[in-house]
């Protein structure tokens, strides 16, 4: 076993640090701020209780032992791997002094290599560039040991950052002189390179490693050869590789930046950043949408002189965009949308002109430097004081009924659309569950009309996907108000390369989007009803006006003879009928007090029979079991939505009226979604008013509409 791993255990075992004679270690275990990558971070409440830089070393180490190498490069590596994490340890006192002292902490590499340098007995700033015959005639082979070990330390990570865009080639320039120092033969330095990589990545991720492990080994022969290291590899290439995530989601890097360019993106105010480093740029950014990276990226370039920088950092970035959920880590979509907000009120043509000015007083973005590290340029968005104690209200507020409230006030505050059609920090799972529901969806095949489909509201994109694939002929579109469900869905598109298209707008208006007389069917996918519940027109939300004028709008740009197909919430008749509901769960009268108090789309009235039975309108009963069956996780949004707001017969008289004699209702029927009864068996006794058990009613309508001649109302 290595020594390393020896002291390691033992440190485990005791919790303690015997014979003063692995500093490397104290400063690791010292360590009183977590500096760590949050990309492949599962929980950021775990890291109060773990030590992720001692946990990564170790493993680190472990795979060190497990290969068969011989005992001088071993020897090499180990002493390369135990030092090369250490400028992220230390107690918060021991690193302002560091700081003090010219050790670099921000750049993990660099400020290793130097504390190695200290330990090693190579004092002063002049030691920095100490010249390997300079090593060799004061100290021998030992100082030509530590000369190996403290470029390896310099060097340690930048092929796996090379491959990821994040420095250029150059960078690896001080590991192939090396061999024409005589230090190692280019069969060491490649054995040596090889081990080491192999323990740096796969101690990250196993999978990874072997995803690399062929470009690590073609940049190693690279570097052992002294070919290509002054090469220039073009920004463009370099920020590809840095939206290596977002490709393999689905970003269509080079036509997107082909229309930004179109749009007054210039590229070449980035090059200048060609010879820089980056840290921490993919964790920090990778969910944003290639033009708001691009404008980061710009803001960047134009925003300070890059004469004489080595490196960038978006750490601060990283570490504020995160946090945790239900335990899990998250995307703080609250600061997300915030800052997506920000960047598309900055044009191009200020940006690049270095005048981009705040849109809004509560957020900036700032570029400093430390006095101490001119080389070095950090990056962040700055938010006020009054925004993050709302951000946080509304991380807190997350589960109780404070939580609408807490997000309209953030609405407020930075001018978003309050609509909900944004569902913050369950917008995948949302998806996912609109995913689900491919059975239900399949039936509105059967009527679709025509070639051009207009899907409104698309979510996950399965019906665009259903018509696409049973469909061919049939051209289908969607159409969603959400910019991250409309960036999600291009994504989709392009990894699994669809043909279907996708566009940003608003149903009330398709107009705007579409040509009038040009599309053959229009479908409302259990998206009315969301329309009547979040989009306040005239002020009001919770109004029938809203959906008149989704379907005028649907109307408006048909054909003559197309259709709009219609699934959604349908409310019982007559309206008049009681229920009563027996509760078998114990908190089941609770939430239905909570219900009542937080719905706001009427007035929901019960009368209780018992400790744990209540009497109520068939359709207000109904209201509350539909929020009632998607549970906790969805309550704060089930909650705001009124699934039914019309019975048959006034569906049938509302589009009459709306629509005028053009339009033809050829379908309307009604009929309990599966799964209701399911979901709620066990939970509760649905009643009819004498204390029967009885079915639930119809919970869902399905109706077509078909354009004529003649004109609208």
């Amino acid at each position: 076993m290595l020594k390393s791993l020896r002291a390691i255990e033992e440190y485990r075992e005791t919790g303690q640090l015997y014979g003063g004679g692995v500093p490397w270690l104290e400063y690791i275990v010292e360590a009183e701020e977590t500096i760590v990558n949050l990309e492949r971070v599962d929980s950021l409440h775990e890291l109060e209780y773990i030590n992720p830089v001692l946990d990564y070393v170790e493993r680190s180490l472990r795979l060190l032992d497990s290969l068969a190498l011989s005992y001088w490069i071993k020897e090499l590596a180990e002493e390369t791997l135990v030092w090369s994490e250490t400028a992220k340890g230390g107690t918060l006192r021991q690193r302002r002094l560091w700081q003090a002292e010219g050790i670099n902490i921000f750049v993990h590499n660099i400020g290793s290599a130097q504390l190695y340098l200290r330990h090693a007995g190579v004092a002063g700033a002049e030691a920095y560039g100490l010249q390997t015959v300079r090593m060799m005639e004061a100290g021998g082979t030992e100082a030509a040991k530590q000369e190996i070990v403290h470029r390896l330390i310099e060097t340690h990570g930048l092929i796996g950052q090379q491959i990821r865009g994040e420095v250029p080639p150059s960078v690896n320039r001080p590991l192939a002189s090396m061999v024409e120092e005589g230090l190692l033969t280019a069969d060491e330095l490649e054995r040596l390179l090889f081990a080491l990589n192999h323990c740096i990545i796969s101690a990250v991720s196993p999978e990874l490693w072997q995803k690399v492990r062929t470009e690590v080994m073609v940049l190693i022969a690279v570097i052992s050869s002294g070919d290509l290291l002054h090469a220039e590899v073009p920004m463009k290439e370099r920020l590809r590789r840095m939206r290596a995530g977002a490709i393999a989601a689905g970003e269509d890097f080079d036509t997107e930046w082909n229309s930004l360019v179109q749009e007054g993106f210039n590229p070449d105010v980035l090059e200048p950043m060609q010879p820089i480093t980056f840290w921490y740029v993919e964790s920090a950014l990778q969910t944003f949408s290639l033009e708001q990276f691009l404008k980061v990226m710009a803001l960047t370039a134009c925003g300070s002189k890059l004469s004489g920088l080595n490196h960038i950092s978006y750490e601060a970035v990283m570490n504020s965009i995160y946090y945790d959920y239900k335990g899990a880590k998250k995307i703080n979509v609250y600061k997300k949308r915030i800052i997506e907000k920000y960047l598309s009120g900055l044009a191009w043509e200020d940006i690049l002109t270095g005048s981009a000015s705040p849109g809004n007083p509560h957020l900036i973005h700032r570029l400093r430097r430390e006095e101490h590290l001119p080389d070095t340029l950090f990056f962040h968005f700055e938010f006020s004081p009054a925004a993050e104690k709302l951000i946080e209200f509304c991380t807190e507020a997350e589960k109780s009924a404070l939580y609408e409230r807490a997000v309209l006030m953030l609405f407020d505050l930075f001018e978003l659309r309050r609509d909900a059609f944004d569902r913050f920090h369950n917008e995948d799972t949302y998806l996912s569950q609109m995913n689900e529901t491919a059975d239900y969806k399949a039936v509105i095949l059967e009527y679709v009309t025509g070639r051009k489909v207009l899907d409104i509201g698309p979510g996950g994109g399965v019906l665009l996907d259903l018509i696409e694939e049973r469909m061919p002929g049939v051209i289908p579109v969607g159409i969603d108000i959400s910019s991250n469900v409309v960036e999600a869905l291009r994504q989709k598109k392009q990894r699994e390369g669809r043909r279907w298209e996708v566009l940003q707008g608003d149903a009330l208006n398709l107009k705007d989007f579409v040509e009038p007389g040009t599309v053959d069917t229009v479908i409302f996918s259990s998206i009315l009803h969301e329309l009547y519940s979040y989009v306040p027109l005239n002020g009001v939300k919770f109004n029938h006006e809203t959906v008149s004028a989704a379907l005028r709008s649907a109307f408006e740009v048909l054909t003559e003879g197309g259709a709009i197909i219609i699934r959604d919430g349908i409310m019982t008749e007559p309206e008049s009928q009681q229920r009563r509901i027996r509760f078998l769960e114990t908190d089941g009268m609770a939430a239905l007090e909570r219900y009542v108090k937080d719905f706001a789309g009427r007035k929901i009235r019960f009368e209780v029979l018992g400790t744990d039975e209540v009497q109520l309108p068939v359709n207000d009963a109904m209201e509350f079991l539909y929020t009632y069956t998607w549970g906790e996780e969805a309550y704060i949004h089930e909650v705001q939505e009124q699934f039914g707001y019309l019975t048959p017969s006034a569906y049938a008289e509302f589009i009459r009226k709306a629509l005028g004699e053009q339009a033809v209702i050829e379908v309307l029927r009604h009929y309990l979604q599966a799964g209701y009864t399911e979901a709620l068996q066990g939970r509760v006794q649905f009643m009819d008013e004498n204390g029967q058990e009885t079915a639930l009613p119809d919970s869902t309508c399905f109706i077509v509409i078909r354009k004529t001649g003649g004109e609208i109302l």
